[in-house]
């Protein structure tokens, strides 16, 4: 599993130019299975995603076509790490 943070390189205004383009990049990877839980950042500096995609490779090459990655407006900071406990409801997310 990947914990994706997305930093955003430049000012809010610009960013809400690729906001609609970047939520139907988020869209379209759900429904492909690659992700699996993301949101703003409160203070809105960038996002979170969390992806159960098999590999880093995978993920990168998927989030080369965020819209905010292409726009070069967002840096991003994958982390991979192994759940082995979950509060209850959310178990599936160990295995």
């Amino acid at each position: 599993m990947f914990l994706i943070s997305l930093n955003y390189k430049c000012q809010l205004e610009e960013v809400d130019r690729y906001v609609d383009d970047h939520a139907a990049f988020l869209k379209k990877e759900y429904q492909n299975g690659s992700f699996i839980l993301s949101g703003r950042k409160i203070p809105r500096t960038g996002g979170i995603i969390l992806s159960n995609l098999k590999s880093k490779d995978e993920l990168e090459l998927v989030l080369s076509k965020d819209p905010f990655n292409q726009a070069g407006i967002a840096e991003y900071s994958i982390t991979e790490f192994a759940p082995s406990m979950a509060a209850d409801g959310f178990e599936v997310l160990t295995q």
